[in-house]
């Protein structure tokens, strides 16, 4: 194709009109888009309108090769202008004359309405569009609530998780205190100690200062006491007084208490059966926690648990204390035989046991110095060790010697108590005869000190115990003993510890027997203490002890 031009000139309106008119047909054939013609025809109109308005001007226009239609505007104000035509236009152009004015003004009317049809889709396919943003718009907003529902959801999941977890880590550490005083409440068996412990316990974390009051305290009346406190003892319940109502689970709200009226209290009855106290905690803040409360009420019911055993424990220990003294012989008075003894019972324990010494003198004037134990503790190795203790001094008034007692003691217990053993050990001593008559049935072997301080182990063999399931007589033994020697016999609890066999206590207490003097020997009372000190050092032992030292004089 060669390229064609043409050159129009535009002096009036008319010929702006019929030049508008010929590139608007021309665009039209070339299959330029309506818009970008319609767009094209504007500017042209407007530039040729400007053209006349300045005197006129020449339009140039040429169809190339490539299907580019080029239009140039000389003048005051030059213009050009390319299009891409979809259809290439072929032939020459027409002239500006080939176009009546009256087809230019319908030519521009066939722009405008090809323009507004154009436009109208435009509009339409607007209107769908703003129809579809609003559906999105309302399906964004539907999500946005969705999603703002769906994370304060979460937010009230995650507060109620940590509330839960604060909660139950609340509860652990209660029931954990809980556990471990109740544990400190219950190792102890001695109601002052019990006491002293609930403060060190409570205060600070869970009371400001803790007060226990028993209703038999005479040294402070009731008068002087919260009114919450003594109707606590009174009515067995838990009281609050404060001055604002505690609404505590399990406790009875009280006004304030005139002692302390801007302090909250809350008084729990101690007392496993019977209210005999009164524990009376002061705040540690502005109130206390309802949680904190039902821990503070079993506590104080394991605390009452607690003092009603420890008080019971005293009692039990006095009374065992008491009837064990009173199976004790006072040591009779004997020309040429000294006596000296020692009981000291367990320091674990209702310190009930079956130890007991005795010493009498026989019709026919020679003295009997008898030690013994009873295997086991309680109300019956104390009863079985009088028995025993009766028994003896019968068969010994009827004239037998130390092994024919034992003989008889083993087998009544054999006969009367069965499976209850029990060890002994009998020492005759006859005035005027320089040596000792003795038997054993199982018990640990008596020690003898000269009078130059030489120190002998009574190795013979002791025999059974008594008690034990079979017939058994027992041998007498006997040993030289010059006046100023001293014999000493004890139980296994002076000698015996879990952690050392008792043959390391054996010879220890030798030792010790090796180690007097003559001026401890002076009053034996003295040797007696002197002999305890190195064999109980340390203070803790878990059986009783007996120690019967006989000493011979001149008559």
């Amino acid at each position: 194709m060669t390229a064609a031009s043409d050159n129009w000139t535009i002096a009036r309106a008319a010929d702006a009109a019929r030049a508008r008119a010929l590139l608007a047909r021309l665009t039209a054939d070339a299959g330029v888009p309506t818009l970008e013609r319609a767009r094209f025809l504007s500017a042209l109109g407007t530039r040729l309108r400007h053209a006349v308005d300045a005197g006129g001007a020449d339009l140039a226009v040429s169809a190339e090769a490539g299907g580019k239609l080029r239009v140039a505007l000389d003048g005051p104000e030059p213009w050009r202008h390319t299009l891409v035509c979809p259809t290439p236009l072929t032939g020459p152009l027409p002239g500006l004359d080939d176009t009546s004015l009256a087809d230019a003004v319908l030519g521009a009317d066939e722009d405008t309405a090809a323009l507004l049809a154009h436009l109208a889709e435009t509009e339409e396919l607007l209107r769908f569009h703003r129809e579809e943003l609003h559906q999105t718009n309302q399906g964004v907003l539907a999500l946005h609530a969705e999603l703002e529902a769906a994370a304060l959801a979460q937010r009230e999941l995650l507060d109620a998780e940590r509330t839960a977890r604060a909660e139950a880590e609340k509860a652990r550490r209660l029931l954990t205190f809980l556990a471990n005083a109740s544990a400190v409440l219950n190792a102890s068996l001695d109601h002052e100690d019990i006491l002293r412990r609930l403060p060190e316990l409570l205060v600070p974390e869970y009371a400001r200062h803790v007060d226990v009051w028993f209703a038999d305290d005479e040294h402070v009346p009731p008068a002087e006491r919260a009114a919450a406190t003594v109707t606590a003892a009174r009515t067995g319940r838990p009281q609050h007084a404060g001055p604002h109502p505690g609404d505590l689970p399990g406790v009875d709200d009280l006004p304030a208490s005139a002692l302390c009226p801007q302090q909250p209290l809350l008084c729990l009855p101690l007392g496993a059966r019977t209210v005999q106290g009164v524990l009376t905690l002061a705040a540690p803040g502005e109130r206390f926690d309802p949680d904190t409360t039902v821990m503070l009420l079993e506590l104080a019911r394991r605390a009452g648990i607690a003092l009603d055993n420890a008080r019971q424990y005293e009692q039990h220990r006095d009374v065992a204390e008491a009837l064990q003294r009173a199976q004790l012989t006072e040591l009779p008075t004997t020309a040429g035989l000294e006596l000296a003894a020692r009981y000291l019972p367990a320091t674990h324990g209702l310190n009930i046991g079956g130890d007991w010494y005795d010493a009498f003198p026989q019709p026919d004037g020679s003295v009997l110095a008898v030690i013994g134990d009873v295997t086991g503790h309680g109300l019956r190795a104390a009863v079985i060790m009088g028995q025993l203790r009766t028994a003896l001094r019968a068969y010994a008034v009827e004239g037998n010697g130390p092994g024919r007692i034992l003989t008889l003691l083993h087998r009544m217990l054999r006969h009367q108590q069965p499976e209850l053993y029990a060890t002994c050990a009998i020492a005759r001593f006859t005035p005027g005869e320089p040596g000792v008559v003795w038997a054993a049935a199982g018990h640990p072997p008596a020690i003898a000190r000269g009078p130059d301080g030489e120190v002998r182990v009574l190795e013979g063999r002791p025999g059974i115990m008594l008690g034990i399931p079979m017939a058994f007589s027992y041998e007498e033994h006997t040993l030289e003993l010059p006046v100023g020697s001293t014999l000493a016999l004890y139980t296994d609890g002076l000698v015996e510890r879990r952690s050392a066999g008792i043959d390391a206590g054996i010879d220890r207490l030798a030792e010790a027997m090796g180690a007097l003097g003559r001026s401890d020997l002076a009053d034996l009372d003295g040797a007696a203490d002197a002999l305890l000190k190195p064999m109980l050092h340390d203070s803790e032992h878990d059986d009783d002890i007996c120690l019967l030292l006989c000493r011979t004089t001149l008559e």
